[in-house]
């Protein structure tokens, strides 16, 4: 059977918010979607089939950690990352450009040859450049492949962001040759360029005459408040292209996402949900909630009284309490689920006000409130 291009179409637009299906031949993904975030193979204190009981369509995986453990090699040799952990859902894997910069103390950026940095792990040196990165993602067999580009903290500095810029757009060339032809899976590329408006428009429109499946906004989600990065979005919602999807990376709480779909975007991904699940807060329709507070030692009402997936609600705030207090794993699982169950809830509520043109009451009701 002949496989499935990779295909995207917009299904009903609301101003600038739209809903739409991307097409893999692994499934299908409606968006907004977010993905929960499978960093080392596994989506932290849940099982794929739990994952998929949320209505997750998609996860993402990372490729700095991946490659430095296992390593491509053994995932490929067990017949790449699906097979690998058992997840018959489309996989995205981003560049681990993000990474390096967050996790190495020690890093050198080289025009040609890439990252050079110690793992954070044992110090071993590694070179990533952007063909390194493309090999390891179609390793992997990743359905969504980013390219390599530069994610550079944040700063004021127009300069250095110009000039972090231009790397990553000749790195997207690169990228883009070295990934080749393969309908079956997509090039995303990665619009760089800080919090300047000119900057991000070049780089959008560089990318454009590249040619990419999707477009992602990279360099956010490093710093800025949460009125700059939709100040970013407000610069280019106008200038992305209508028959791509656009993803905004590591991005965010519910009210980040809620304000980034009303600027055009397409699809999320975050460790939020599932770190704050292994922290004792979780995410509601009534708010956060630190299930950890005393406060919830005898309170006997479910976690969530709008959610009814999985029967999350059968265990009380009591017994979480209880389970967070005595460190038991449980709590960490349960939790998680929760959290990430409550952020497809989320994307299902938003693409069906969507579809019905009340987008707008909708983010303005929970906007202020998630």
């Amino acid at each position: 059977m002949a496989l499935k291009n990779f295909a995207f179409r917009v299904v009903k637009k609301d101003k600038f918010a739209r809903s739409g299906v991307i097409e893999t031949h692994r499934g299908n993904i409606n968006t907004p979607a977010f993905m929960p975030v499978g960093t080392q193979g596994t989506v932290k204190a849940c099982t794929i089939d739990d994952i998929k009981k949320t209505g997750s369509q998609i996860i993402l995986s990372n490729t700095y950690h991946l490659m430095i453990r296992p390593g491509v090699d053994r995932i490929k040799s067990a017949g790449g990352l699906h097979e690998f952990m058992n997840c018959d859902l489309p996989i995205l894997t981003d560049s681990g450009g993000f990474q390096v910069m967050s996790l190495s103390k020690l890093n050198k950026i080289d025009r040609e040859k890439g990252a050079i940095f110690n793992s954070h792990i044992d110090g071993k040196k590694f070179y990533l450049s952007p063909e390194e990165s493309i090999r390891i993602q179609l390793g992997l067999n990743s359905d969504i492949v980013m390219i390599m580009d530069e994610c550079p903290k944040k700063t004021n500095d127009y300069d250095l962001i110009k000039k972090s810029m231009n790397l990553s757009l000749y790195w997207a060339k690169r990228s883009k040759k070295s990934f080749g032809t393969n309908p079956h899976k997509a090039l995303f590329g990665i619009v760089q360029g800080g919090l300047f408006k000119d900057l991000r428009i070049k780089s959008l429109n560089e990318l454009i005459k590249i040619g990419f499946d999707g477009y992602a906004l990279g360099g956010l989600a490093v710093g800025e408040t949460q009125e700059e990065m939709f100040s970013v979005l407000d610069d280019i919602k106008e200038y992305l292209p209508e028959d791509k999807p656009h993803y905004l990376m590591g991005v965010g709480t519910p009210s980040d996402l809620l304000g980034a779909v009303k600027r055009g975007i397409d699809m999320f991904d975050c460790v939020l949900p599932t770190r704050s699940g292994r922290t004792g807060l979780a995410f509601t329709w009534e708010g956060r909630i630190n299930i950890k507070n005393n406060k919830y030692k005898n309170d006997n009402t479910p976690l969530d009284s709008s959610c009814d997936n999985l029967s999350l609600n059968k265990y009380s705030k009591n017994y979480l309490n209880h389970l967070f207090n005595t460190n038991e794993i449980l709590a960490s699982m349960l939790l998680t689920l929760h959290n990430i169950n409550f952020y497809q809830e989320l994307m299902s509520c938003t693409r069906d006000h969507i579809e019905s043109g009340t987008f707008d009451k909708f983010h303005d009701k929970y906007i202020d409130k998630l």
